[in-house]
């Protein structure tokens, strides 16, 4: 299970997300409940999930109420599953500032819960064959971070976060470059030390070559898993070898067969729904709530 992401990457996606919810204001909340009005809400799965995203919700409540009170659930906690009705968080304070916090929590939550339970689905696919599901750069713009700790948290790798911090020799630079001979020469001699050098390869003669040429790390792309199978075969014990492209659930673990290191799948983050996650209010009564009015079981409890 990863740490939380680092603070200083996601806050900024956060601030907006707020500013874009709240504006001047929650109207609503101003206008139909006292200021100073207490009490408890709870958050909770709607469907068996993995957890991922509560070091946000509880930014998202102390940056709208730093007085609020968060416990999590030990249960719940980030990477876990869940089944429907778990209790992931508990919120004590003003009613207002827990139902201002509310949707952007909740778009937040439910967004990294459902990209972490596809990829645990996916790892579980596999979880028999030694290969890694790793991420890729299509991510939700802003979102990248989290949706990487998500595909983390869900048991998946992640790949470089963007273009500064791995070299990925695609199709289109071998292109503008001329050849793939200059763009695999290029990109050996001039990348940093340390810095992962990985070649795109359509055919298995591109592989042949790149390899020739000194690459030991191949993206294999849209080639078919007999093709692939073949790939590995006379080069999966020298190089990492990685296939991508037109990879899904159905087909996963066809590819995974092969003996390819890594599966990159564009699916982890670019398609996926949402968890469904919930918040309740836990009610109690107010002040001139007269006693012959009654309560619900969930209220009485509660008290």
């Amino acid at each position: 299970m990863p740490a939380g992401p680092k603070i200083g990457d996601w806050t900024t996606l956060l601030d907006l997300a707020l500013s874009e919810d709240i504006g001047p204001g929650d109207l609503t909340s101003t206008l139909v409940i006292e200021a100073d009005r207490e009490g408890q809400a709870r958050i909770e799965a709607r469907g068996e999930m993995i957890v991922c995203g509560l070091p946000i919700l509880r930014e998202v409540f102390a940056r709208v109420d730093p007085d609020l009170e968060i416990e999590s659930d030990d249960a719940a906690d980030e990477g876990t599953r869940v089944e429907a009705g778990q209790v992931l968080m508990r919120v004590r304070g003003r009613y207002a500032s827990i139902l201002t916090a509310e949707r952007t929590a909740l778009n937040f939550l439910g967004r990294l819960c459902g990209i972490a339970t596809q990829t645990r689905t996916l790892v579980d696919r596999v979880a028999d064959l030694s290969v890694d599901l790793v991420d890729t750069r299509k991510t939700t713009p802003g979102w990248r971070v989290l949706e990487k700790y998500a595909v983390a948290t869900g048991g998946g790798l992640n790949h470089r976060v963007g273009l500064y911090d791995a070299v990925l020799v695609k199709d289109n630079h071998i292109a503008a470059a001329g050849s793939l001979d200059l763009a695999v020469e290029r990109a050996l001699s001039k990348a940093p030390d340390g810095v992962a050098v990985q070649i795109e390869v359509e055919s298995e003669e591109m592989a042949d070559r790149a390899i020739e040429l000194g690459a030991s790390f191949l993206l294999i792309d849209n080639l078919d898993p007999p093709t692939t199978a073949r790939i590995v075969a006379r080069h999966g014990q020298n190089v990492i070898l990685e296939s991508s492209g037109g990879i899904g659930p159905d087909n996963l673990r066809a590819f995974a067969e092969t003996g390819v290191a890594r599966i990159s799948m564009g699916a982890l983050t670019h398609s996926v729904a949402s968890a469904d996650v919930a918040l309740e209010i836990d009610l109690l009564p107010s002040p001139d709530d007269s006693p012959s009015a009654g309560t619900s079981k969930e209220s009485q409890a509660t008290e």
